[in-house]
Protein backbone atom coordinates (compact mmCIF):
# COMPACT_ATOMS: atom_id res chain seq x y z
CA UNK A 1 0.00 0.00 0.00
CA UNK A 2 1.29 3.62 -0.60
CA UNK A 3 1.80 5.90 2.42
CA UNK A 4 2.29 9.47 3.04
CA UNK A 5 4.77 10.37 5.67
CA UNK A 6 5.07 13.96 6.74
CA UNK A 7 6.87 15.17 9.57
CA UNK A 8 7.60 18.67 11.65
CA UNK A 9 10.97 18.47 13.74
CA UNK A 10 12.56 21.53 14.83
CA UNK A 11 16.02 19.52 16.25
CA UNK A 12 17.97 19.51 13.32
CA UNK A 13 20.43 16.50 14.28
CA UNK A 14 16.51 15.01 14.51
CA UNK A 15 14.79 15.85 11.30
CA UNK A 16 17.92 15.05 9.25
CA UNK A 17 17.48 11.22 11.35
CA UNK A 18 14.38 10.83 10.44
CA UNK A 19 14.93 12.09 6.78
CA UNK A 20 17.37 9.05 6.74
CA UNK A 21 15.20 6.64 7.55
CA UNK A 22 12.51 8.00 5.39
CA UNK A 23 14.65 7.67 2.76
CA UNK A 24 15.13 4.01 3.57
CA UNK A 25 11.45 3.43 3.15
CA UNK A 26 10.32 5.59 0.23
CA UNK A 27 11.20 8.52 -2.00
CA UNK A 28 11.08 12.13 -1.16
CA UNK A 29 8.28 14.26 -2.63
CA UNK A 30 8.85 17.56 -0.71
CA UNK A 31 11.03 18.64 2.13
CA UNK A 32 9.29 16.97 4.46
CA UNK A 33 6.93 14.59 2.86
CA UNK A 34 7.67 11.50 1.40
CA UNK A 35 5.91 8.69 -0.36
CA UNK A 36 6.32 4.77 0.54
CA UNK A 37 5.48 1.72 -0.99
CA UNK A 38 5.18 -0.71 2.33
CA UNK A 39 3.47 -4.44 2.74
CA UNK A 40 2.47 -4.05 6.42
CA UNK A 41 5.84 -5.52 8.00
CA UNK A 42 7.83 -2.88 6.02
CA UNK A 43 5.19 -0.40 7.85
CA UNK A 44 5.59 -1.89 11.13
CA UNK A 45 9.36 -1.09 10.79
CA UNK A 46 9.01 1.97 9.63
CA UNK A 47 6.74 3.20 12.73
CA UNK A 48 9.21 1.54 14.93
CA UNK A 49 12.50 3.19 13.79
CA UNK A 50 10.96 6.61 13.58
CA UNK A 51 9.61 6.18 17.07
CA UNK A 52 13.31 5.61 18.12
CA UNK A 53 14.36 9.03 16.89
CA UNK A 54 11.54 11.63 17.95
CA UNK A 55 10.90 13.60 21.30
CA UNK A 56 7.54 12.78 21.25
CA UNK A 57 6.58 16.20 23.42
CA UNK A 58 7.87 18.15 20.06
CA UNK A 59 8.21 16.58 17.08
CA UNK A 60 5.47 15.17 14.95
CA UNK A 61 5.45 12.96 12.48
CA UNK A 62 2.29 11.34 10.52
CA UNK A 63 1.50 8.13 8.12
CA UNK A 64 -1.10 8.79 6.02
CA UNK A 65 -2.37 5.43 3.87
CA UNK A 66 -3.54 6.59 0.27
CA UNK A 67 -6.04 3.27 -1.09
CA UNK A 68 -5.57 2.24 -4.41
CA UNK A 69 -8.67 3.37 -5.01
CA UNK A 70 -7.43 7.11 -4.43
CA UNK A 71 -4.49 7.15 -6.50
CA UNK A 72 -6.16 7.79 -9.47
CA UNK A 73 -7.70 10.54 -7.88
CA UNK A 74 -3.90 12.38 -6.87
CA UNK A 75 -3.46 15.48 -8.59
CA UNK A 76 0.44 16.72 -8.99
CA UNK A 77 1.14 20.30 -9.96
CA UNK A 78 4.30 21.63 -11.21
CA UNK A 79 7.29 19.10 -11.47
CA UNK A 80 6.54 15.37 -10.09
CA UNK A 81 5.38 11.95 -10.37
CA UNK A 82 3.05 9.72 -8.87
CA UNK A 83 6.26 6.87 -7.49
CA UNK A 84 5.20 3.48 -9.04
CA UNK A 85 4.98 0.49 -7.77
CA UNK A 86 6.05 -1.37 -10.86
CA UNK A 87 8.68 -4.69 -9.82
CA UNK A 88 11.54 -5.12 -11.76
CA UNK A 89 12.95 -8.65 -12.13
CA UNK A 90 16.77 -8.91 -13.75
CA UNK A 91 16.99 -12.46 -15.26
Amino acid sequence: MRYVVSYDITDDKRRRQVARVCEDFGDRVQYSVFECLLDQAQLGDLIAKLSAELDETEDSVRVYPIHRDAEKNVVILGHGELISDETWYII
